[in-house]
């Protein structure tokens, strides 16, 4: 009995003729694609589109958030470099004044104690008890008292500016524009102005009634 061959039932011619099959069609670089290819292709770059954009906008959120962390970043370092140079500066400003303030209060304290001590002296001068014959030395001492006290507030004016403060100046030359200059003889009766006058003039009388006696005898030793 013959062997069976598989190749006498197969026409050759017909497989000769028959169309490719679908997967050498995709393999051809020719062919012009089918709906399917286009309609996948699309949604290929659809979903490549959707993919860059979630890809832009999360490098968008990172951007953002290293701008925000580079502005507080650039802050931190400004209000750094600003505090340190207020915080030093002011530091030196209110050691100087706190020493100034020490210094001035210390002034003030002996300053205050001087200003007691010479407004005694005058408040003790009591130029009514005064007589003919220790007029001219109380009057001396006590325009000395006067010139001592004067010597100490304008020293202390100098040192303390609560004393020649420009407020105060301004104060002081307003009330002078102001008030009217009162003559310290305004108060007193004629009788007590006649004292005055006669202890001012009498030392002068004397030294005339000198000379003329001198110059009486002069004459009438010619």
């Amino acid at each position: 009995m013959a062997e069976y061959d598989s190749t006498e039932f197969i026409d050759t011619d017909f497989q000769a003729h028959k169309s490719p099959t679908p997967f050498a069609a995709t393999n051809d670089p020719l062919r012009a694609p089918t709906r399917d290819e286009v309609d996948r292709k699309v949604v290929e770059a659809q979903q490549k589109l959707a993919e860059l954009k979630r890809a832009q906008e999360d490098l968008e959120r990172e951007r953002a958030s290293l701008e925000e962390l580079r502005r507080r970043q650039l802050e931190f370092q400004n209000g750094r470099q600003e505090m340190v140079h207020n915080l030093t500066r002011g530091l030196g400003l209110l050691e100087e004044a706190e020493f100034n303030s020490r210094r001035d209060a210390e002034q003030m304290v002996k300053t205050i104690a001087d200003f007691r001590d010479a407004l005694n002296k005058i408040q003790n001068v009591h130029d009514e008890s005064w007589t003919k014959e220790n007029f001219h030395v109380e009057l001396t001492r006590a325009l000395t008292t006067i010139e001592n006290a004067r010597m100490e507030w304008n020293s202390a004016r100098l040192k303390l500016p609560a004393l020649a403060g420009e407020s105060a100046q301004k104060k002081s030359e307003s009330e002078a524009v102001l008030t009217p200059v009162v003559s310290p003889f305004a108060n007193l009766s004629f009788g007590e102005l006649c004292k005055i006058g006669l202890a001012m003039t009498w030392p002068l009388l004397i030294v005339a009634l000198g000379a003329l006696g001198i110059f009486v005898a002069i004459l009438l030793r010619h």
